[in-house]
């Protein structure tokens, strides 16, 4: 059975670095899995990616390196066992704000006795090139289970979250966390508002503390070397829709040419139609 590598890197201290998946695309998710991240998340809370996609997805991704990881749309068990079953090896948590929440994540990912993940599924050993004996038998020393801490709530009760056993890394969401501490919509992941920062450093020091790897997401990778140096260990940098759509807008800019301008047909009310 392949051993969980970015488990293994965490444990040891040493940082682990990803990115997250937007789009629903095995052929996307199989380029990027060759490019040497450690792992890719593909982000099933924000973005239109159904079960039989994912399944694809990790598959794409297993064939390489790189760790096949998701972001579940809510803390319901039901999630866990769909995206574990179709091959996951680790699963990204949204909004955990309490300890009764955290120890909810823990159970739904662990097989009895340390857990209630019921057995069933047929790609899960698949994925990590082992038999469905092998898989259970390991499944719990290998599936990697990270908490988003991403809301004042969260930050408020850190340390009772992150006590909770079985955790293995945080995962800081800055735009939520901003945004539930009334500081604005869509701001920079690297937000340098003094409320913010010391609520960063808070949930890092206290992962610290508790033993858990401290993570966050990075618009870019001056933001992932900032948070490196700053003693973050599971950082995500941006997402394959967002440099598809850089890049192609960087070059699309430094073209010799104007674009036509957009038209809009409307309708009078009385059957004409005008060009705008």
């Amino acid at each position: 059975m392949r051993g969980n590598h970015v488990r293994r890197r965490l444990q040891a201290g040493e940082a682990s670095i990803g990115t997250w998946l937007a789009l629903p695309s095995p052929e996307a998710a199989e380029h990027i899995g060759r490019l040497g991240f450690d792992w890719l998340v593909v982000d099933t809370e924000h973005y239109a990616i159904d079960i039989r996609t994912l399944a694809q997805m990790f598959t794409a991704i297993a064939a390489s390196d790189t760790a096949p990881m998701v972001r579940i749309p809510w803390n319901d068990p039901v999630w866990f066992k769909r995206v574990l079953d179709a091959g996951a090896w680790g699963v990204v948590v949204p909004m955990v704000n309490s300890r009764a929440e955290a120890e909810r994540a823990v159970a739904a990912t662990r097989y009895p006795p340390l857990g209630t993940r019921s057995v069933g599924g047929g790609r899960h050993a698949l994925s990590f090139d082992t038999t469905a004996a092998e898989y259970y038998r390991h499944a719990n020393d290998e599936i990697l289970l990270v908490v988003q801490i991403e809301h004042i709530d969260a930050v408020e009760r850190v340390d009772e979250i992150l006590s909770v056993p079985g955790i293995d890394a945080c995962f800081i969401g800055p735009n939520d966390l901003a945004a539930s501490m009334g500081l604005g919509l869509g701001v920079s992941l690297e937000h340098d508002h003094p409320r913010l920062v010391e609520a960063i450093a808070h949930v890092r020091e206290t992962a610290v503390a508790c033993g858990v790897a401290p993570g966050i997401h990075c618009s870019h990778a001056d933001g992932v070397n900032q948070r490196l140096a700053e003693g973050f260990r599971f950082c995500g940098m941006a997402s394959e829709l967002r440099y598809l759509v850089a890049g192609l807008r960087a070059d699309l800019q430094r073209l010799h040419w104007t674009p036509a301008e957009p038209c809009v047909i409307a309708s009078t009310g009385e059957g004409d139609v005008v060009r705008y």
